[in-house]
């Protein structure tokens, strides 16, 4: 399959992301309550997010060299199917320890990102692959703006009923990529193909954009995993009133990622984009808990959304332009670890330092931020190359 005919299935690739996405984020403003329901603490509600984020961390690079050896395409396939399976067990789940066992099983299946960023760097060329990369950033920003709309939409009817329509959109997913997401054209597949993950961090570009990732990441957590109790705690907020707000942040998001991103690509570059971007969320998440009300509430909120927006892009087509065409599954994999290590981490340090104050987790994701600029600022602008 020639590389155009490849990149003809972008489209399709965008979709699955999308409704993958819109699974992890109807769960966002839905588990805290659904566990709440179990007797789950702040603590236990940090170690529910931790281990979908182990599994992930352990499962992304091993996803990555499989697809390497045997193809992106029956990856897809198996993870999208085993998400569907993965969000009915949460839906179904009778107890405090069956959403753990049903949230591990969607992390090992939610380590495919890793697979679809290798695809769209097997079809896509390196001074155009920030533009793409926000386009995957776009549809990560699309399936959060649903996901969470679904979410808030739907949870008045019960809290299980997002669930099971995440369950159900998950095995349509499946079924659309079974019948027309085609296998990239690559080259030197085979059993030699994929290397480890220490392997991929000798290469000290990826292993600074790596760790730089592991802060950006630890910072996100504290905000996703806190945020919801924040907002009970502080404004008295249910399910519905936070979906909104993650809604809106969303929306910033995507306009930025799926509008924006290539004109701000080629006027900044990647790097400037990056320490950019770090900047706007260290500022944006550290005030978060300074305003009174919800009102000014959001202009921290919608400062760190442009942050983020402009920062992940280019952080994830700088690291894919350093990978070589036989290791692009592993490069990704890996890096992508680094963001499942971050969420098991830091929803767990988000919960203990939230039971010292709830300001605590923004003021601890402003000092990763500030760790992030400052791993950032060691790298230099490279150019690609062909081999890690």
């Amino acid at each position: 399959m020639s590389t155009l005919r490849s990149r003809a299935t972008l489209p399709t690739l965008f979709s699955i992301i999308i409704v993958d996405l819109i699974s992890f984020g109807v769960v966002m403003p839905i588990l805290p309550f659904y566990a709440e329901k179990y007797g789950a603490s702040p603590t236990d509600l940090g170690l529910l997010l931790a281990i979908h984020a182990a599994l992930q961390f352990v499962c992304a690079p091993i996803w990555g060299r499989l697809s390497d050896r045997i193809g992106r395409r029956p990856i897809m396939l198996g993870t999208v199917a085993g998400t569907a399976l993965a969000m009915l067990a949460l839906a179904l789940a009778p107890s405090l320890p069956w959403l753990f066992v049903a949230r591990a099983l969607s992390g090992v299946f939610a380590a495919n990102i890793s697979v679809a960023t290798a695809y769209l760097t097997d079809v896509t060329e390196p001074d155009e692959r920030t533009r793409w990369m926000g386009m995957v950033g776009a549809s990560f920003g699309i399936g959060f703006l649903l996901g969470p709309a679904i979410g808030g939409i739907l949870a008045p009817r019960g809290l299980a009923v997002p669930l099971f329509v995440a369950a159900g959109l998950a095995g349509l997913n499946f079924i659309y990529a079974a019948i027309v997401l085609k296998e990239p054209a690559r080259h030197e597949l085979g059993a030699q193909a994929g290397i480890g993950r220490l392997e991929v961090l000798r290469n000290p570009a990826i292993a600074r954009l790596t760790a730089v990732n592991l802060f950006f990441s630890l910072a996100v957590t504290q905000l996703e995993a806190m945020f919801a109790f924040f907002m009970l705690e502080r404004f008295g907020y249910g399910a519905p009133q936070v979906a909104w707000i993650l809604v809106a942040m969303a929306l910033v998001m995507g306009l930025i990622q799926g509008g924006g991103m290539r004109r701000l690509a080629e006027r900044f570059g990647e790097r400037q984009l990056l320490l950019t971007g770090l900047a706007l969320m260290c500022i944006g998440i550290g005030s978060v808990p300074i305003p009174g009300s919800v009102s000014v509430l959001m202009l921290p909120l919608m400062l760190s959304a442009v942050g983020r927006a402009i920062a992940q892009p280019p952080m994830m087509s700088w690291v894919s332009t350093l990978a070589g065409e036989r290791e692009r599954g592993s490069v990704m994999g890996t890096f992508q670890s680094a963001a499942s290590l971050a969420r098991v981490l830091g929803p767990v340090v988000a919960g203990l330092a939230f039971e010292v104050s709830d300001a605590w987790p923004f003021r601890l994701a402003s000092a990763l931020l500030v760790c992030a600029l400052a791993v950032g600022l060691t790298v230099k602008a490279a150019q690609p190359r062909d081999r890690v």
